[in-house]
């Protein structure tokens, strides 16, 4: 049972992980794979929108794409992006990122590959993704400007979209300590969370949404 608590505190956590940036047109549009196709739809959306001239996918597999995206969750953005009328010479293929770090170290190598100068980049993710992909892209690529997108969602439709309320929270929770530590670790600019961020999380910890922790830190419930 989820209770009214920990919904309002995962509401709380959601709309931190939210970064409220402005779509505006930058260099290129980078779309972090995942499970979620609706990455690629934003990035389409965005792209008819004039947001950007190009559009840059990048991801492997994972364990929770391996069965879905068999080629790789970068090609079937690619091949969504296409079945919605972008075309091919408008999207670059990063195959081989397994992680946020790599997504963004191997799509720049890729652009200066390719002698696209770069000055902006829309960094297109999950909706409670959009701080850690800004706080690693600050990180990693630090002498461009980034915008955060995601696809324009509530908490509330983005549980529906996946059916489990509460592997979703279980993510946000997840996404969030990261946040917290891997600043120290080097893969991350430092960010701030408010207090009653943190107070949403410990108690959504103590009730349990504790699946998507990093071991070294779960809490005890």
């Amino acid at each position: 049972m989820i209770s009214a608590r920990d919904w309002a505190d995962a509401r709380r956590v959601w709309d931190y992980h939210q970064m409220g940036h402005t779509p505006r047109p930058c260099s290129v549009a980078v779309g972090l794979g995942s499970h979620d196709l609706g990455v690629a739809d934003t990035a389409v959306s965005l792209y008819k929108r004039g947001m950007a001239p190009l559009l840059l996918f990048t991801g492997a597999t994972s364990p929770t794409t391996r069965e879905r995206m068999p080629r790789g969750e970068a090609v079937h953005y690619q091949e969504r992006a296409v079945e919605l009328g972008v075309p091919s010479t408008a999207i670059l293929v990063e195959p081989r990122a397994r992680n946020t770090g790599e997504n963004i170290r191997f799509s720049r190598e890729l652009l200066e590959k390719e002698r696209i100068e770069v000055a902006s980049v829309l960094l297109i993710s999950k909706p409670y993704e959009e701080r850690r992909a800004y706080a690693t892209a600050r990180k990693l690529w630090p002498a461009v400007e980034v915008v955060s997108a995601s696809a324009p969602m509530t908490l509330d439709e983005y549980v529906d979209s996946i059916g489990d309320a509460r592997l979703v929270i279980d993510m946000l929770v997840g996404a969030l300590q990261r946040l917290m530590i891997y600043p120290e670790q080097g893969f991350m600019i430092s960010q701030s969370v408010p207090p009653d961020v943190l107070d949403a999380y410990e108690r959504l910890c103590e009730a349990g949404f504790t699946s998507r922790l990093l071991a070294t830190d779960a809490p005890s419930s």
